[in-house]
């Protein structure tokens, strides 16, 4: 097998695993579209660091955690309807990133491999990341599990319980935010999104309990992945959305299988 191919199934399955759970959170909560404007607004964290000259993981983050807070905030005000909110942010921000490495003469990158991912090119030091970051983020996920759960099934019970809903809500948002900033070499920013839905969707239709539906949504994950990677390197085709359609195969296939 070819290094660069190993590099990009261990770095996909990694990403994957890490998706896996946090898109079935995703999906109980409804927050697609969330988790969307996140995306986008990364493409604002590359300008900047770019434009002076940061670590564009961490400048990523930064960017995609105070969305978040800015998300958060707009939540509360009742002159702000949640989607408008999310829809401001998410084109907004979008269009400033894209702005900022178009007017600055001095930024010279391939839009295309930010938007679409270019998970061939992925190297070890990146797979580092990938595994310190998601093994941190799923340890914090397992501590933040249970509350959440309870958030999503009976919220009032849950504020009973003495659950912080404010701090686990920004925890999760947080997590979410370190998963975007390290998958976006795998799909890019414009897919990032489908790995989270596409492989918790397709769980849910076989799961009996939500820890069930997380490992099931590890599983098709990972499989679109490596399905993904294959179609690639026998087709010619970009990795990236590659990976995206095996998951839409996986989901539909499983809507089929489960049909009644």
């Amino acid at each position: 097998m070819e290094e660069f191919i190993l590099r990009a199934l261990i770095g996909g399955a990694g990403i994957a695993i890490v998706c896996g759970p946090l898109g079935c959170l995703v999906v109980w909560q409804r927050m697609t579209y969330f988790g969307a404007a996140l995306a986008h607004s990364a493409l604002l964290g590359i300008a900047l660091g770019l434009l002076f000259e940061l670590n564009l993981q961490v400048s990523i983050l930064g960017i995609c955690v105070a969305v978040s807070m800015i998300l958060l905030a707009m939540e509360k005000n009742d002159q702000v309807t949640s989607d408008s909110a999310l829809g401001i942010i998410a084109h907004g921000s979008l269009a400033i990133g894209i702005l900022v490495l178009t007017l600055v003469p001095s930024i010279r990158i391939d839009l295309m491999s930010y938007l679409f991912g270019d998970i061939l090119s992925i190297r070890w030091t990146d797979i580092y990341w990938i595994v310190i970051a998601g093994s941190g983020t799923l340890l914090i996920l397992v501590k933040i599990w249970k509350p959440l759960l309870s958030l999503i099934i009976h919220r009032d019970l849950a504020l009973v319980d003495g659950v912080k809903e404010s701090r686990v809500r920004l925890i999760f948002l947080i997590l979410l935010s370190i998963v975007i900033a390290i998958s976006m070499q795998i799909v890019g920013i414009l897919l990032v999104v489908s790995l989270l839905i596409i492989p918790a969707a397709s769980a849910s239709r076989w799961a009996a309990s939500p820890e069930q539906m997380a490992g099931y949504a590890i599983l098709c994950g990972v499989t679109a992945v490596g399905s993904g990677i294959f179609l690639s390197f026998l087709w010619d085709t970009p990795a990236g959305p590659s990976i995206v359609a095996a998951a839409t195969l996986i989901y539909l296939l499983s809507a089929a299988l489960t049909r009644r």
